[in-house]
């Protein structure tokens, strides 16, 4: 079809368009009421198919809905024309401010259909988005977090889709993420009504100060993103600015992930294309500059602040490679900094970390990851973590796991529900091992299995590593001169079986503080080692981050009697810890000794 017909069938698509082509700016501006918008109007949606500019989009009111997305909360309903026709209400359009003779009526929100031909859009009248400016630090009760179940509902299918109003996607862009990552994680964003898809965000995209000109960044109509994730890789979500009166801005029309109160950098975009679909049509750009922070994530939209500064937090990975001489070939260092929020930083960390992995050409079914992290926290508490993951028989890879292991981590100290934990900075050192190394405790063996207090005990230990010859180690067990004559035991474990009462007891205080859980996860031991312990049949009473062992059975039976203030947990043994030692793999299983001291 000739360029010219094209364009003359989009011009008489919606009849006697007369509205203005004067482009929106920020500042007071006039409002139409919802009461007052009438089946037949024309108005015109403005909105960016590429670059920066914002273009008209001529569109006619269908209608009004009544309580469409809530009590006595309407959607104008319009059809769309212009490029529109071509595009269909797309993911990004969220936002798209719609004018009727000069006055700002609402935003572009929602689609009406999946599969039909026409650009039908729900709109979220303006005085409904202008109430976002009235709340407080109340929030919502349907907010979108990893790991949230989705609801089901009659909904899932597409024939009934087409009968309902849906919000538009918002397009989660993710630069500088291998496409395995999507695979892996992209469930976590589609559930919160997001569509995952490769992006890109220029360099300049730091977390930081706003840049130079904010003031006269985001007008409507403007293409917006909201940062989760800024630096050598970044998460962007966008959408379109609605309203902006100098300071303020409002944009999207629905909630991003109806958050409520929430601090997150806010950029300007530059739009690619749009990607024309009757099925999921799309924006696709780039965050480019910061110029403010989102503050409010609501039912009807966001409102962000421009020149405003949003605390990220700072993530430091650096990358080795290895070759079969344990010389290290190859060294990356990356940065980035994360969205703080309880329930998708956690998440966040452990989606970034794999895909740091993921990124070195090294990167092998049969290869050993070994972790050595550090996380400063206010105050001057430090976390020290350490961890090693190689192939096993289980489903998950040795990456996944160990990203999980990470994000595990932060999950404790956000979940924690007395104080939000104030992160300074994070650093993380990430070696890869071109092999699989991992050991099996095949046995155990003790001279004399008559000891005396005092005596330092020396025990064999034989290790069964992956295809590799039997190693053989010799660890001393030192009696301590105050321990009970009899029959007790020599433990010879991995850290898990260690770890395992300790991180049970924790976990069954729901109001323990951040100071302690920082120190049950330094207390923990890692994987790469072999522990050696003293096992006695005497209680051991766990409380938070404190370990009593060997209590008298009269303390014992004070602290059953609910005269303690914090919950406790007690086994009817004490172990205790002599002596480690490590190895350059990931040590499994235990084995026990029986001893007798005299």
């Amino acid at each position: 079809m000739p360029k010219v017909v094209f364009a003359c069938l989009l011009a008489f698509a919606i009849p006697a368009w007369d509205a203005e082509m004067t482009r929106p700016t920020a500042g007071p501006v006039t409002i139409m009421k919802a009461v007052d918008v009438k089946p037949g109007m024309k108005g015109t949606a403005w909105t960016v198919f590429e670059g920066y500019d914002a273009e008209p989009v001529p569109l006619e009111i269908i209608g009004t809905w009544k309580s469409a997305s809530g009590p006595r909360q309407d959607i104008i309903i319009a059809k769309m024309g212009g490029k529109a026709i071509r595009t269909n209400v797309a993911g990004g359009m969220s936002g798209s401010p719609v004018y009727i003779d000069g006055k700002l009526m609402g935003a572009v929100a929602y689609r009406l259909s999946t599969f039909s031909p026409d650009a039908i859009c729900g709109i979220t009248p303006i005085e409904m988005m202008l109430e976002i400016n009235e709340f407080d630090e109340s929030r919502p009760m349907d907010a979108k977090v990893p790991g949230q179940a989705k609801r089901a509902s009659n909904s899932d299918g597409p024939a009934f889709q087409s009968q309902q109003l849906i919000p538009i996607e918002t397009p989660l862009s993710f630069s500088g993420f291998q496409p395995m990552v999507l695979d892996q994680f992209g469930g976590l964003f589609s559930q919160a009504g997001m569509t995952p898809a490769q992006g890109g965000a220029a360099g300049m995209l730091r977390a930081g100060k706003p840049v130079n000109g904010w003031q006269k960044a985001l007008r409507p109509g403007d293409a917006v993103s909201a940062i989760l994730v800024a630096g050598d890789m970044s998460l962007s979500a966008m959408g379109t600015v609605t309203y902006n009166d100098g300071k303020r801005v409002l944009a999207f029309g629905h909630p991003f992930l109806n958050l409520g109160p929430v601090g997150m950098p806010l950029s300007k975009s530059d739009v690619l294309m749009v990607l024309s679909s009757q099925f999921q049509p799309n924006k696709f750009g780039n965050a480019t500059e910061i110029v403010g922070a989102l503050r409010q994530d609501r039912h009807n939209g966001i409102m962000g602040v421009l020149g405003e500064e949003s605390p990220m937090i700072p993530v430091n990975v650096k990358l080795r490679s290895y070759d079969g001489s344990d010389k290290v070939m190859k060294e990356k260092k990356l940065h980035f900094d994360i969205f703080v929020h309880q329930k998708w930083t956690p998440s966040l960390m452990m989606i970034t970390l794999f895909n740091s992995m993921s990124g070195m050409n090294e990167f092998s079914d049969e290869a050993t990851w070994k972790l050595s992290g550090n996380v400063e926290l206010a105050g001057g508490q430090k976390l020290a973590l350490q961890n090693m993951q190689a192939p096993s028989e289980a489903p998950m890879p040795p990456a996944v796991v160990l990203a999980s292991w990470w994000g595990d981590k932060f999950n404790r100290l956000f979940a924690n529900t007395v104080k939000m934990p104030d992160l300074k900075a994070v650093d993380v050192t990430i070696d890869l091992i071109p092999e699989r190394r991992t050991a099996v405790i095949e046995g155990a063996w003790i001279a004399n299995p008559e000891v005396e207090v005092g005596q330092e005990v020396p025990v064999k230990v034989f290790l069964r590593p992956w295809r590799g010859e039997r190693v053989e180690r010799t660890l001393k067990v030192k009696i301590p001169v105050d321990f009970p004559s009899g029959q007790h035991r020599i433990l010879l474990s991995d850290g898990d079986t260690l770890n395992r009462t300790q991180s049970f007891a924790a976990s069954a205080n729901r109001f323990i503080e951040i100071p302690e859980i920082a120190s049950l996860i330094n207390q923990e031991r890692t994987n790469n080692k072999l522990y050696a312990s003293l096992v006695q049949s005497r209680p051991t009473v766990y409380a938070d981050d404190k370990t009593l062992p060997s209590l008298p059975s009269s303390v014992l039976n004070i602290m059953q009697s609910g005269r303690a203030s914090k919950p406790l947990l007690t086994t009817p043994e004490t172990m205790i810890e002599q002596s480690s030692t490590a190895f350059d793999f990931v040590v499994n299983g235990s084995q026990s000794i029986r001893i007798v001291v005299k």
